[in-house]
């Protein structure tokens, strides 16, 4: 249990600053939707969905790479290596952006605003950068840092968007000859939003700057290429996993059944916002991922290994559980977010996609067997299968049933690739995972959904809603706390509450 306490204190950090970072950034929902035309929603969020392919190249399984090596080599070699190789193609490959910019423009519809690209181009690459400096902030143990420099670069993101888009428009609405005309430009508030992000990456850097540094100009061509054969099949996984993430919202935009192309970015800007509502679940995945790999490595070596890996998935599932019944309950409060009402007809794809991040999060999980064992040309398969079952569902039925068909080409494609991830792992690396009750507490919750759900529809009411949802929250609390008293019960802030 030793290993499970080390691994929840390295989430609350990595994790922790990941969601207090996140929310900040989710604050970003109402003021966007607010401010901004759904059409140009949807614009903003075809450029953010091409986004993560493009940090996928960049850094092309360097980080993953990284964590692995540091275990075996020398670590000034392994981060001067990966620093040194990742400063090189950072810069060629941003400069490869920007010449290609007209045709990416075209290719995710956005034709008229070109410089959007370009300045993508620049928020990639300096992200790029800041990856190696990140993860040796991980490697050595500095979590207060690593959080602090996180949360700092939304705080920076949100307060420029905040001044771009509501301070300076309000001025120059009292005041038209004021200045800053001469520079600002009401009609591009979609480039201001890319402009906030690039300040967010600079600053970011500039805090790692003490990290990025501390390289020396000598790489070990050995190492590198051993670097490179680990890390390239990330690079087929990650890109096949940003087909299953992201990729739905540009060939929404490609496909939607819409009558005009700004018909077309509404019903983007739709899905992109009530994707926004699965965040908790995305959150704890993301926070999860911080945490678990460097832990999952270094737990590698322990006699309890498996047994550890287990434990985890176990209370990781339950986590996520409640986060689902935490959102889905209480729908009514978290849909104001999207401060548009309009985008609310696209609320039916909540529950579908908290589903879906749900399965992520497991296949996450799992997927330890192929990375502790070399093998990560199998992850790279079971992406491409999910890959293969996004883009079939959504080619097929995007142009009948819009973004619904996205939520549940998602839900499809992540559900297959825990299934094979699972079915396969246990036969090269063989962990007791507690499946049938992991799959019952899932069922119970989306049941306890549905109840409510139903309930609510025929009995109308604030305080019948709202009470229901709080007593079936709570029961569920209640009965998997009695479920697993035992283990619950050698939690050092839980446990005292059980014994």
């Amino acid at each position: 249990m030793s290993g499970i306490k080390q691994l929840a204190g390295q989430t609350l950090w990595y994790g922790g600053s990941s969601i207090v970072a996140k929310l900040i950034n989710y604050l970003l929902t109402p003021l966007l939707t607010g401010l901004l035309t759904v059409a140009d929603y949807g614009e903003m969020s075809m450029v953010y969905s091409f986004i993560p392919f493009m940090n996928i190249i960049f850094t092309y399984g360097m980080e993953t790479a990284f964590f692995r090596f540091a275990q075996s080599d020398n670590n000034k070699d392994v981060y001067n290596t990966s620093s040194l190789s990742l400063i090189l193609t950072s810069v060629v490959f941003s400069i490869a952006l920007i010449l290609f910019r007209h045709p990416l423009a075209s290719l995710l519809r956005v034709e008229n605003n070109p410089e959007y690209i370009t300045i993508s181009a620049l928020i990639i690459g300096f992200d790029a950068l800041s990856t190696i400096p990140f993860a040796k902030l991980r490697l050595d143990g500095k979590p207060r840092k690593f959080a602090f420099i996180k949360v700092l670069g939304i705080v920076v993101n949100f307060v420029s968007v905040y001044i771009l888009l509501s301070v300076l428009p309000g001025i120059l609405k009292k005041d038209p000859n004021h200045w800053i005309k001469t520079f600002y430009n009401k009609d591009w508030a979609v480039g201001y939003v890319f402009v906030a992000n690039l300040l967010q990456s600079i600053i970011t850097l500039l805090f790692l700057s003490r990290e990025f540094m501390g390289f020396k100009l000598h790489v070990n061509r050995e190492l590198w290429k051993k670097m490179l054969l680990y890390g390239m099949p990330l690079i087929l996984a990650g890109f096949a996993g940003m087909v299953n993430e992201t990729f739905d919202r540009i060939m929404l935009g490609w496909w939607a059944p819409a009558a005009t192309e700004e018909a077309a970015k509404a019903q983007v800007g739709i899905y992109a916002a009530c994707y926004k509502l699965s965040i908790l679940i995305t959150l704890a995945v993301q926070g999860f991922r911080m945490g678990a790999e460097p832990f999952f490595f270094k737990q590698s070596t322990s006699e309890n290994a498996t047994r550890t890996y287990a434990r985890v998935m176990k209370f990781f599932v339950i986590t996520l559980c409640l986060m689902f019944l935490s959102v889905m309950l209480y729908l009514d409060i978290w849909k104001h977010f999207i401060r548009n009402p309009k985008m609310w007809v696209g609320l039916k794809v909540v529950p579908i996609l908290l589903l879906a991040n749900m399965f992520v999060g497991i296949y996450y999980n799992l997927s330890i067997w192929y990375k502790l064992g070399n093998k990560t040309i199998a992850g790279a398969y079971i992406t491409l299968i999910g890959a293969v079952v996004t883009l079939v569902v959504n080619y097929v039925f995007i142009p009948r049933y819009s973004y619904m068909a996205c939520a549940w080409a998602t839900f499809l494609a992540y559900g297959t690739m825990m299934v094979v991830s699972y079915v396969w792992g246990q036969k090269e690396y063989r962990v007791p995972y507690a499946w049938k009750k992991l799959c019952a507490y899932i069922i119970i919750a989306v049941a306890l959904y549905l109840i409510h759900r139903g309930l609510v529809h025929a009995i109308s009411g604030f305080w019948f809603n709202y009470g229901l949802a709080t007593f079936l929250l709570i029961a569920y609390t209640c009965f998997i706390l009695r479920v697993e008293r035992n283990e619950f019960r050698k939690l050092p802030l839980i446990g005292k509450f059980l014994r």
